[in-house]
């Protein structure tokens, strides 16, 4: 099939897309100095304004199953305002390969403040901590320790620490209106450090702010949590409305680089749709699959892997398995319910080396549509070697799921996809929350729920252009696979 008027339209609108969105992120940067460091085998990243002198510095944390990427809206709305910011991977987390070790993670902050203080910008007598999960906790800890050095908090999505009226000076929690749990330990915190109070000059201010519509992982992205963080940061610093480094932007920076994020996804998609038909031929099955049979596997599936979990983990230490704090154990949840899948579908198309060829094809696509700008946007999307050992297995684990839902959506029309899409996010995150209702102890699994409906819903459409359930099966489970082992920590 050559290409037409209308795919090369759609090919010349792809192209102008993606790179808008590059322009757009280089926008984003403008004006900064942006730099990679490496200290005591730490990976950080520095952000500062040009040309800046004697700025207050910020340290910036991430949670678990995070990455100093993660925490980057908060790193450039801050280095726009006029703050030097320096973010880092804690162990086991993004490009650190040093296994996680809870105990050591305080020490990670104290060389990332080492490597502040080394910046010439910073003005050492002005630092201030922000941190989310995980990584909330142990700023509280570093400013209750180190109560003369910080003089300010930010606890975003604070977990616990022992805060009281006096320490750490001036903190601020955060939790989004859609995680209740962290809402409530916020207010159980504020109690504990005394109350509200506003008077930052007195050094022990105290606020909740609660960002409406976001949860866990969005409040990261959330302008709300942005500007609330930067407010308070100026009161502490007493500079009000901003410095001379906002002025230079005319106006209050508000980081939109996730929609440009989006816009290079967009770009990718359209790419495919207009090349597809180049890749594959339409496929006409052998046999016809009972929509009894491909239901009744979508439903008994995630009941077999949770059983299947609870029972491996009398044997098996799941939090750990191969090496990846949670990951593992989900690789095995989708191996267990793609068998299922694959089982009460009782049919399976023959590969030919044509459509492996075309899954690897497929996978590099993904790869690049969803992590070539993750990496400067959102995730550590480069793996590490000792993450790249994890990625195989994983994704063999993960395979014969997409295998599965590959096939049940051959030659179906848009509605039925859709139908297909919503039925499969419903099983997939209705089988985990099962799952953590037995095995509380893979809990970071939640961390998943929300990929779940616009991850599978772009995977519903890539299985709609090409048609081919072994194309789409390896192309999707080698990507789902990087996801997974880009993600989730290293255990010790």
């Amino acid at each position: 099939m050559r290409l037409n008027y209308k795919r090369l339209g759609l090919l010349v609108l792809a192209i102008l897309l993606v790179v808008s969105s590059w322009l757009g992120i280089a926008v984003a940067r403008s004006g900064l100095e942006v730099r990679s460091l490496h200290k005591e085998g730490i990976p950080l990243l520095y952000l500062a304004p040009e040309r800046a002198s004697e700025v207050p510095g910020v340290l910036v944390a991430h949670g678990f199953a995070g990455s100093k990427q993660l925490m980057l809206g908060y790193g450039h709305v801050l280095a726009h305002a006029g703050y030097a910011v320096m973010l880092w991977d804690f162990d086991g987390h993004g490009a650190n390969g040093t296994r996680l070790q809870r105990y050591e993670l305080q020490q990670n902050l104290d060389v990332a403040l080492q490597a502040l203080l080394e910046q010439p910008q910073v003005d050492p007598n002005r630092l201030a901590l922000l941190g989310h999960s995980m990584g909330s906790g142990i700023v509280m800890n570093a400013g209750i320790r180190d109560r003369e050095r910080f003089a300010a908090t930010v606890a975003v999505s604070p977990t616990g620490a022992n805060v009281t009226p006096q320490s750490p000076r001036n903190l601020q929690l955060q939790a989004g209106s859609g995680e209740g749990g962290f809402v409530s330990n916020a207010e159980q915190l504020l109690a504990q450090a005394g109350g509200e109070h506003t008077n930052l000059a007195a050094e022990q201010g105290r606020e909740l702010v609660v960002i409406p519509g976001v949860e866990h992982i969005t409040i990261l992205f959330s302008d709300g949590s942005h500007q609330a963080a930067l407010r308070w940061l100026d009161a502490t610093f007493s500079r009000a409305n901003g410095s001379q480094y906002r002025d230079l932007t005319s106006q209050r920076y508000r980081d939109r680089r996730m929609a440009w994020y989006g816009l290079h996804l967009l770009g990718w998609l359209v790419g495919l749709a207009a090349i597809a038909p180049l890749l594959t031929q339409p496929q006409i099955p052998l046999t016809t699959i009972a929509p009894v049979q491909r239901w009744a596997g979508l439903i008994l599936a995630p009941l077999t892997a949770t059983t299947g979990l609870i029972l491996l983990s009398q044997r098996f230490d799941l939090q750990n398995l191969g090496g990846v704090q949670v990951g593992g154990a989900v690789g095995v949840w989708f191996l267990i319910a793609g068998l299922t899948w694959l089982g009460v579908i009782a049919r399976l198309p023959r590969p030919t080396l044509r459509t492996v060829e075309l899954g690897v094809l497929l996978f590099a696509i993904l790869w690049v549509a969803f992590g070539a700008m993750a990496q400067v946007v959102w995730l550590q999307w480069w793996l590490i070697p000792i993450r790249l050992r994890v990625w195989l297995p994983v994704a063999i684990a993960c395979f014969p799921w997409f295998l599965a839902t590959g096939i049940v959506q051959e030659n179906i029309g848009v509605g039925k996809r859709i139908l297909w899409w919503l039925g499969q996010s419903a099983a997939l995150i209705g089988g985990f929350v099962l799952t953590l209702n037995f095995l509380p102890q893979l809990g970071f699994m939640f961390l998943l729920l929300p990929l779940f409906p616009p991850l599978m819903g772009i995977l519903s459409l890539v299985a709609g252009l090409l048609n081919q359930a072994w194309v789409y099966a390896i192309g999707s489970a080698l990507f789902f696979g990087w996801l997974l082992a880009a993600g989730f920590p290293l255990s010790a």
